[in-house]
């Protein structure tokens, strides 16, 4: 085994238990432990997705028990790019934070780090019941982290994500239970195989327990209509938070992928790709929905939390194609649409900063103390979250388009994507407007973090770097959406053959 695979949890894991329970540690240690933790994470991710593009799955087996016994991780492709994806959006988060957002409230760094264990632990691991596990680690860290900074606007938003996530954890426990007593097994690759050879009259209960996952994979991932709680709990959350927060809808999307592609997939017999027929019209609706919530949005963050969901609905349409060449657009789109949103969000603060107490609320306020600074910036995300050229929105949109064939779906597509990115394009036109041109009085803020400012620049500066290498990027992308629609070798890991 190659003990590479087990870093992205062990780092995170011994880092946050020495920040918790460090009470010796004074504020300055305790920062530069995270941040170093953090960004080590950046070059284990890159190594893993360097050893994952050779097409072998990778196994690592705690305590050295084999499947389908023991617990398992597993690398392949998507694991390896979801998190490099989050180490990148995590490291220039935590150095925005690391600038005087850690101090609002305490322990920030240790729950920091114990939500990237759960993520990256739902990225990588093998099973249904560790995914469940992965998932309560990172919510638990989520709901603290929301609530970080205090304040009646944070506690009312974070009440309502809690609760509905409980409520979903509670769904997500009886589906796995479910599956459990039909399968005996709750090792995704072995319940591949055991779905296939399922005895028809269980099929009911089964497809009742997929949907039931389903269900609870579309509250993580705010598909409508369960997405209603994101634009209120994004919004309330601080800019580094809610920054890290972009990666927390890709989440319940990849185990949709995951888990559809794999275990009710194009080998589970009469279950096989159960979902397809409603991921399409969820996909359309969502998209639709969350440009018509950008348009009315009368505050920054909330505009930027509707573009979170707008994002979810684009790539659950490259997901519903079900084709190599829709979620490979899906995948490109998933990687700029986290990054820039990041930005995005750690932009709203420093101009927030700027603008007195009215901070992110679209209303005219104080001129910025640095407009051509923010609005150069501003203007760059704007252009790429809503898809326009030369940015990795436009490319990622192309992909997505270019995937479908010709016939009422692509129709349908087709318009909802471009009428969708004109909305888009209004709704930040006018938020620009409002911010940058129209000023009640001279400015009053302070001028803007160089650090924090970095941090921003980093993240906005993803969509150049996925333009300047589209090419490589599009080959990874293109052979990992093959190898998640190939199923045998998965199925191979029960059996030994993987390495």
């Amino acid at each position: 085994m190659n003990h590479a695979l087990i870093l992205p949890l062990l780092v995170p894991l011994f880092v946050g238990a020495l920040l918790l329970f460090g009470h010796r540690m004074g504020k300055p240690t305790k920062r530069m432990l995270s941040l170093v933790a953090t960004w080590a994470l950046v070059p284990i991710a890159l190594w893993l997705v360097l050893l994952s593009d050779d097409g072998q799955l990778r196994i690592y087996a705690l305590g050295s028990w084999q499947p389908p016994f023991g617990i398992i991780l597993m690398l392949d492709r998507l694991s390896a790019l979801m998190l490099l994806v989050t180490a990148v959006l995590a490291a220039f988060a935590v150095l925005y934070a690391s600038r005087g957002d850690d101090e609002r409230g305490p322990n920030f760094h240790a729950l920091y780090q114990f939500q990237l264990l759960g993520i990256n632990g739902a990225f990588l691991t093998g099973d249904l019941f560790n995914l469940f596990v992965f998932f309560e680690i990172l919510l638990i860290s989520s709901y603290a982290l929301l609530l970080h900074g205090h304040g009646q606007r944070r506690v009312r938003a974070g009440m309502h994500y809690v609760v509905l996530n409980l409520l979903g954890s509670s769904l997500f426990l009886i589906g796995v239970s479910m599956l459990y007593g039909l399968l005996g097994t709750l090792n995704m690759a072995d319940m591949a195989g055991r779905v296939s050879a399922a005895d028809p009259a269980d099929a009911p209960l089964l497809a009742a327990a997929g949907y039931l996952l389903l269900v609870v994979f579309a509250l993580k991932g705010a598909i409508l209509p369960l997405y209603f709680w994101l634009p209120r709990a994004y919004a309330s959350a601080t800019a580094p938070v809610a920054a890290l927060f972009a990666i927390m809808t890709k989440v319940g999307l990849y185990a949709i992928v995951r888990v559809f592609t794999l275990v009710f997939g194009s080998e589970a017999g009469e279950l096989s790709n159960m979902v397809e027929v409603w991921l399409w019209p969820l996909a359309l609706l969502t998209l639709g929905a969350a440009v018509i919530g950008a348009l009315a949005a009368r505050n920054l963050q909330v505009l930027l939390a509707y573009l979170v969901v707008v994002s979810v609905g684009t790539l659950l349409a490259g997901i519903a194609l079900g084709t190599d060449a829709g979620l490979a657009a899906a995948l490109y789109y998933l990687v700029h649409s986290t990054l820039v949103a990041g930005g995005l969000f750690l932009l709203a603060d420093l101009i927030a900063r700027q603008r007195g107490d009215l901070g992110t609320d679209l209303i005219s306020a104080p001129a910025l103390r640095q407009p051509l600074l923010l609005g150069s910036l501003f203007f760059m995300g704007a252009i790429s979250v809503a898809g326009l050229p030369p940015f990795s929105g436009f490319l990622g949109k192309v992909m997505l388009l270019r995937a479908i064939e010709l016939g009422p779906d692509a129709i349908a597509l087709w318009a909802v994507v471009l009428v969708g990115g004109l909305g888009m394009l209004i709704a930040l036109s006018r938020a620009g407007s409002l911010v940058f041109w129209r000023h009640a009085s001279e400015a009053v803020g302070p001028a803007a973090d160089p650090v924090r400012v970095a941090a921003t620049v980093g993240l906005l500066l993803g969509s150049v770097v996925l333009v300047a290498a589209a090419g490589p990027l599009q080959a990874f992308m293109q052979a990992t959406a093959a190898q998640l629609l190939d199923v045998a070798p998965y199925l191979q890991i029960v059996q030994g053959g993987a390495a």
